[in-house]
């Protein structure tokens, strides 16, 4: 779904999210896979805050995302945060990750902030991934985070949040449904120039996944050496794992050549 109206306030509310130790994460998997430069394009971008930070370190962006509100904001973002001189431009697709397409393959696709989890049928996650697989070069890395069902159960469980900020205000009702998806129900307030309060709502809708499922899922897709971090760590992940970091290579495009011998400037 898309963020419509809560695009505005997006970037306030998530200003706890540790971006930096994140993009520097991820930036040590794209070098260890001996990717320092090149296309890398993000699913579910939102208003890019670690599409900016890849670019702002070399990358050759894209950053791709269902909203346009989302987008607009992220534009708007990148031209007063990311100095002229050393400016790559980003290029933004206003596409569903269900369905995206691109011009040619990158190097990498990242998609973080549990953006996967707005996918809640897993046969959606599984051609998302097969997407990827087509999208990326050979042996491409994919890195993507997602929540897990113990975060929603045991963290979010059917909880109320209220957060008031010196302009806004904000609920979220968090509600567990027996079809395994958890429904956010938002509401925010926010002050406008005049005093008086905006009020708008919006629903969202997530679905937990566990290792083992994403692994299957990534693994359909054509996926290979799919491994999993608890969150942006190199710990193992455990019972109580709340967000994993799953890596996978591309598989497919390379085919194996036979060994052959160079005489004479021909090959035989």
């Amino acid at each position: 779904m898309s963020y419509e109206a809560f695009a505005e306030v997006y970037e306030a509310l998530m200003d706890n999210v540790p971006y930096d130790m994140w993009c520097g994460r991820i930036r040590k998997l794209l070098t260890d896979a001996g990717i320092r430069d090149g296309i890398v394009a993000e699913l579910g971008c939102g208003t890019g805050s670690m599409t900016r930070r890849l670019a702002e370190a070399g990358y050759d962006m894209i950053g791709i995302d269902l909203s346009p509100e989302m987008l607009d904001a992220a534009r708007e973002a990148e031209n007063e945060e990311i100095p002229s001189q050393s400016k790559k431009e980003i290029l933004y697709l206003n596409q569903d990750m269900r369905s995206f397409e691109l011009y040619g393959t990158v190097r990498a696709v990242i998609c973080v902030c549990d953006s996967i989890n707005y996918v809640t049928d897993p046969g959606e996650v599984q051609e998302v991934l097969r997407l990827v697989n087509n999208y990326l070069d050979p042996e491409g890395l994919l890195i993507l985070d997602f929540h897990t069902p113990y975060y929603y159960r045991e963290v979010l469980g059917d909880c109320s949040i209220a957060e008031t900020r010196e302009d806004l205000a904000m609920i979220w009702e968090n509600e567990e449904g027996e079809d395994g998806i958890h429904r956010l129900f938002l509401t925010v307030f926010r002050e406008e120039e005049d005093g008086r309060y905006t009020r708008f709502e919006e629903l969202h809708e997530q679905r937990g996944y566990t290792q083992e499922e994403m692994r299957a899922l990534a693994e359909a897709a054509g996926l290979t050496e799919v491994h999993f971090h608890d969150d942006y760590s190199d710990s193992p992940v455990n019972g109580q794992s709340e967000r994993i970091v799953m890596t996978a290579r591309e598989h497919g495009k390379r085919e194996k050549i036979p060994d052959m011998e160079i005489k004479s400037g021909k090959i035989e």
